[in-house]
């Protein structure tokens, strides 16, 4: 190192020692490339001191000095001596020298020269061979430091050195090291990087969406000049893992990070709500744009309509307000309105609002674009009026708007709902003739058509057809038209027509997993057939779902094979398909088809350990699981059914369950022939004075079954029409003979409470003595018991009357505290009292 000092600060001896030691390529006047290629190769460049540079610059400025080294000249030396100290990888050792020139004030008004004498050939290539050597921090310490000198590290970065560094960014990005990959890149966004192609955002954003980390998210896409666009992808992703409150965080956080609301924020975050169902956040968003005293503009509101349009009384309030907000509504206003309407089956009110806009259109105020006549077609096609949804269609075309494919399948759907298969196939040909692709939705509309109409060897036919041949796709050339009424007019026109040419394109059917599940149901019971369209499903590349699986196990059922149901219904699950409450609900189907209602139960109970909520068509199946009840068990397991739907706000068939019930309880009278004439729940007596709902009777009903008899044998059956009443008494009554039949003994009294008072005289207290009355008499003439009344005895044998008191105080008090002040006045109450010896009695007679 001294000999280099020795050589740059003495012209002399550098020029007349041509045997020194040192190496030429600190010679400013030798060129690197006049040395042997050997020794270019196998000689770094020695490492000067900061000492010595500054010294050689003091000297070049000094006046005395010689010529030959002159400032320039020693700055064009030193940058090229960094560059290749930068090319060899030692980036730090290129610092120090730079540093070293750039702050000597002896060149402080030549730095543009030095940093322009650089090669970024040289330097990007040090960078590169740093950064494969997975050196990424001194690579960063390398760009803070240049650009503290001054120097544009950007432009020192090659497409081969953005490359490395491109990898070593997407090493941080796949090692979910994001919080240092947005660290990473805010640095380099700071000093002018180009960034965008460094990482795929998108990619990046994926990220953040799958950590659920919505606040770096933002974070990192404010750093790109188009963040608004990026930031709808951030939502979008949310939206996708229907992720709603991830997607509002994001919101919030975009807000602070933009410095206020954004309209297209506010757009995008309502969109997304409506998308995932959560039209509440949608207008608590809206009321805080309102309560901020901002503005909407026409764009948020209709997206606040769209987020909302299954809520028609709201769309319309929204509608109504838009005035209030200033803004004129537009033509998607309308269009979401129209959509309400068709939501809601309002056919009138869309009617009123298409005839609106039309007005609006006749004053040039509105153009009906084919969104508005799509609608209205689906409007008139949900409420079968197909006849209607055509004339819309001569209005659009008069209107020379062309129908797109939304329109051709709401007017398929217009005849198939009508039941008009033949037709709906004549509208699908005219779509052809148009020029429009179909696409599955239409195909699967006629399939669906075709089974709803029982026809189900047109729907095969039609499905194979379409398999084997495609669709004829005709079309003009010259931009000619023709009408779309029927195939044969349109051909005929479109080949008279001088200026038309009609050309036609084959294109391929491409069937769906729903076009082969409704396939599936036109199988009938031929559950072969339906596994040979799931076999047919696997070979075009389609994956069958829980709907498939379904369909197979309910056709298992129908065919009366609960074996092979049951098979299916496990191989679902093998197969690695989540079973839901429609696969649970069509197995469940299945064994109560096949009378196994043991299996059924057991499956509903694996159903809710799963955490499942069952939906009321798995309610009503359980109900019908059973045709006649044989136990308690049996009848309390079918009511515990019926009050868990009860509970779930979901109705039932009660008077197919009262009739189960009736008949269990009936089963009393064993001795009497099963066809003999007894009340029935259909014969309710429209004398009734307080006539309840059935659901109140059930579940009074399924209280009692639920109760230990053994424990509790009062009956009250104030309020109950005669056939209720007897319904109960005789419940009890068969609790009480299984409970003895199983080796429990008798412990207390039956008390009857039928709320017959001596003081009663209005209409309602005769409806209550003939209650009263008809207890007695089942009680008595059919079954044999002893009964005791507060007026006196009763018995099969008119055996001596009882005096009032029989019925003690203390009985009265345990029935309610609703009693207690009736409870000195037991015969207020009507009380019937059957004693444990007749009823020990007539059990003994049972069992016999």
């Amino acid at each position: 190192m001294a000999e280099s000092t020795l050589i740059l600060s003495s012209s002399s001896s550098s020029s007349s020692s041509s045997s020194s030691s040192s190496s030429p390529l600190l010679h400013p006047n030798r060129s690197a490339s006049s040395l042997p290629r050997r020794r270019r190769h196998l000689r770094p460049p020695p490492k000067p001191l900061l000492s010595d540079v500054r010294r050689d610059l003091a000297s070049s400025s000094n006046p005395a000095s010689s010529s030959e080294l002159s400032t320039r000249r020693l700055l064009k030396y030193y940058a090229r001596l960094a560059s290749k100290l930068a090319g060899s990888g030692r980036l730090r050792e290129f610092l120090m020298l730079a540093e070293s020139v750039l702050t000597s004030e002896a060149v402080a008004n030549e730095n543009p020269q030095f940093a322009a004498r650089l090669s970024p050939r040289l330097i990007s290539e040090g960078i590169a061979s740093v950064l494969r050597r997975g050196n990424l921090e001194e690579v960063l310490d390398f760009v803070r430091d240049a650009e503290r000198l001054g120097i544009c590290t950007p432009a020192l970065f090659d497409e081969s050195a953005m490359g490395a560094l491109a990898v070593e960014c997407r090493r941080l990005v796949d090692q979910e090291r994001l919080e240092e990959f947005v660290v990473l890149m805010e640095t380099l966004a700071g000093y002018q990087f180009f960034i965008k192609d460094i990482v795929d955002p998108v990619y990046v954003v994926k990220k953040f969406v799958k950590k659920h980390d919505p606040d770096m998210a933002v974070r990192y896409v404010s750093i790109f000049p188009h963040s608004q666009l990026l930031f709808c992808s951030i939502l979008e992703e949310f939206a996708k893992k229907h992720d709603v409150a991830s997607a509002v965080r994001a919101f919030e956080a975009f807000k602070q990070q933009s410095g206020g609301i954004n309209m297209f924020a506010c757009r995008s975050i309502i969109d997304i709500c409506g998308l995932c169902g959560d039209f509440l956040q949608s207008r608590i968003i809206f009321e805080d744009l309102l309560a901020q005293k901002i503005s909407p503009n026409v764009y948020v509101v209709n997206s606040l309509m769209n987020a909302n349009a299954h809520d028609l009384s709201y769309t319309l309030h929204v509608y109504k307000n838009m005035q209030n907000l200033g803004l004129t509504a537009d033509r998607t206003s309308y269009n979401i309105l129209l959509k309400a309407c068709c939501n809601a089956k309002r056919v009138d009110l869309a009617q009123d609002i298409y005839e609106e806009m039309k007005y609006m259109a006749l004053k040039g105020e509105l153009k009906l674009d084919v969104y508005t006549y799509s609608t209205m077609i689906k409007v008139f096609a949900d409420a079968k009026m197909w006849q209607m949804a055509f004339s819309i269609r001569e209005e659009m075309l008069s209107s020379g708007v062309t129908p797109n494919i939304v329109t051709w399948s709401s007017l398929i759907s217009a005849c198939a709902n009508a039941g008009l298969v033949d037709h709906a196939i004549q509208v699908f040909e005219d779509m052809l003739i148009a020029g429009c692709e179909p696409n599955a939705q239409c195909c699967n509309i006629i399939l669906d058509a075709c089974i709803e109409s029982c026809q189900y060897d047109k729907a095969f036919r039609l499905f194979y057809d379409w398999k084997d041949t495609g669709f004829k796709i005709f079309h003009t050339s010259k931009g000619g038209s023709y009408d779309c009424g029927n195939f044969s007019s349109s051909l005929k026109y479109a080949t008279e027509n001088d200026r038309c040419e009609l050309r036609c394109t084959v294109v391929p059917f491409k069937p769906t997993i729903a076009t082969f599940n409704i396939l599936m149901k036109a199988c009938g019971t031929d559950f072969y057939r339906a596994k040979a369209l799931m076999d047919e499903m696997k070979i075009v590349g389609l994956t069958p779902n829980h709907i498939s699986w379904s369909v197979l196990i309910d056709i298992y059922g129908t065919a009366q094979n609960i074996q092979g149901a049951m098979q299916a219904f496990r191989k679902m699950r093998e197969v690695g398909i989540k079973l839901d409450v429609v696969a649970y609900t069509t197995a469940i189907k299945a064994c109560v088809e096949n009378k196994n209602s043991k299996m059924a139960f057991s499956l509903f109970e694996e159903m809710k350990r799963h955490m499942l909520q069952p939906n009321s068509v798995t309610y009503n199946t359980l109900l019908r699981a059973r045709s006649k009840y044989g136990s308690l068990r049996e009848i309390q397991q079918c009511l515990a059914v019926y009050q868990e739907m009860r509970k779930a706000g979901y109705c039932s068939n009660d008077h197919y369950l009262k009739e189960l019930i009736e008949e269990w309880c009936e089963g009393v009278l064993s001795s009497k022939s099963q066809n003999q004439s007894v009340a029935t729940f259909s014969s309710f007596s429209t004398k009734t004075p307080t006539r309840k709902p059935y659901n109140l009777f059930l579940e009074k009903v399924a209280r009692r079954l639920q109760e230990d008899v053994g424990d509790n044998q009062i009956i009250d059956i104030r309020g109950l029409t005669k056939v209720e009443a007897r319904i109960i008494v005789l419940s009890v009554l068969r609790m009480i003979k299984e409970s003895y039949l199983l080796g429990k003994t008798i412990q207390e009294d039956m008390i009857i409470i039928t709320g017959m008072g001596k003081s009663a005289k209005d209409a309602a207290a005769t409806y209550v003595a003939e209650v009263q009355h008809s207890v007695i008499k089942v009680l008595k003439d059919e079954l044999g018991l002893n009964i005791m009344a507060g007026h006196g005895a009763l018995s099969s044998n008119n055996a001596p009357t009882q005096p009032d008191d029989v019925l003690s105080t203390s009985e009265v008090l345990d029935i309610s505290e609703d009693y207690t002040r009736l409870a000195r006045r037991p015969q207020d109450l009507g009380v019937l009292k059957v004693s444990r010896d007749s009823l020990y009695h007539w059990l003994q007679k049972k069992a016999l």
